[in-house]
């Protein structure tokens, strides 16, 4: 058996439920702190355990650069090398391998890029792809693929999912099955229904042990990445994990959930933790901001972390300001503390038969803005 995924309750097609690996449990649906190359930035593992977080991602092409897979191994892998007890996603460089366009040559059996560290050539092949992320020790392995860039072509589009298609059916082969370890398909085809349906059809014909949403999230607009998520994630076997890969806006988060899907990672709430940008109940705090200079008040009245139990806004503006990266720190911690909340409260909500009420309870609450400034 790879891994096991059972679903607890449904709401509509929201989907509460629990994936066992052989790193332990996570819930889902489920928001994964981006760890890029082997850390979540300005947190500690038991922070992030502290904020609820059951799985963090990192990624494939950063770690075979820096420091290597061969010193992951050799620390014990991943998960021991960092400090995390839990389940490791590692994406395949996919979404890298797009934003180095400049710097890569794709063929069917992988693409030759230059390192943007010091500009060394490198070839990854799916197969390579697969065996860094096993030599990694990674719980979920993602299958090599190409995302489309926004715009593009309908042609370019299909060109671009046919050779994600050729990879997936590498990655699958080059796979070595393992108990409590999975692999994931990743269904691309741009913005275009028909090419999507072609390409779940063919990873649904692989028997992947689940399923993402690749290729969005990379400028399209809201209204287009929900029309494709919505479509896409219905397309997918009920029985297997849905991963929206790179949605990460709290408003996103909970229309992806209520179409279906079950997993999420983004840099948003590291990001912009680092640069003073706070997620709330109440939309985004811009810590910088002069209005809170002097504010005696939480980041959040209704967060229980312990950025906003122990620390002032008035305090926050003053490290952010600074440059202190005890802010960093703090503002980070909050965020990630926030998105675990909203998926725990998710959760709940679809557990209790109640998700369509808390959804518009929470639109409701996050348009109305900060709370007003201090006179």
């Amino acid at each position: 058996m790879s891994l096991s995924f059972s679903i607890e309750a449904s709401d509509g097609k929201a989907r509460a439920g629990q994936v066992k690996t052989a790193h332990g449990i996570f819930r889902t649906p489920a928001f994964m702190p981006v760890g890029t190359g082997g850390t979540v930035k300005a947190m500690t593992p038991d922070s992030l355990a502290a904020s609820g977080s059951d799985i963090i991602l990192a990624n494939t092409y950063h770690l075979m650069l820096r420091p290597g897979a061969e010193i992951v191994r050799s620390l014990g892998g991943l998960g021991k090398m960092m400090g995390w007890p839990g389940p490791i996603l590692t994406d395949s460089g996919g979404f890298q391998i797009m934003s180095l366009a400049k710097l890569r040559e794709l063929t069917d059996s992988g693409v030759t890029f230059k390192s943007h560290i010091d500009g060394s050539e490198y070839f990854l092949s799916p197969e390579k792809s697969i065996g860094i992320q096993e030599t990694l020790n990674s719980t979920i392995s993602m299958v090599l693929d190409e995302c489309t860039a926004y715009p593009c072509s309908k042609e370019e589009a299909e060109k671009s999912m046919k050779l994600s298609m050729g990879w997936s059916a590498q990655s699958k082969d080059a796979f070595n099955p393992r108990p409590g370890f999975g692999l994931f398909g990743i269904v691309q085809g741009g913005i275009h229904f028909d090419l999507r349906r072609e390409s779940a059809a063919f990873l649904e014909e692989q028997k992947f042990d689940g399923y993402a949403i690749g290729g969005l999230a990379v400028g399209e607009g809201s209204e287009i990445l929900h029309e494709v998520a919505g479509f896409t994630a219905g397309l997918l076997p009920c029985d297997k994990p849905r991963y929206l890969m790179g949605v990460g806006r709290p408003e996103d988060l909970v229309q992806a959930v209520s179409v279906g899907c079950d997993m999420f990672d983004c840099v948003l709430p590291t990001r912009s933790g680092r640069t003073g940008q706070a997620f709330t109940h109440r939309g985004t705090v811009n810590i910088r901001n002069s209005r809170h200079r002097s504010d005696a008040r939480p980041l959040d009245e209704l967060c229980d972390c312990p950025t906003c139990l122990s620390y002032t806004r008035g305090y926050l503006h003053h490290l952010v300001r600074s440059g202190e990266i005890l802010g960093s720190m703090l503002m980070t911690w909050h965020n990630i503390h926030y998105y675990q909340g909203l998926m725990a409260s998710i959760r709940r909500h679809i557990l209790g038969g109640e998700f369509s009420r808390f959804e518009a309870s929470f639109r409701e609450l996050y348009l109305e803005g900060d709370i007003e400034p201090l006179n």
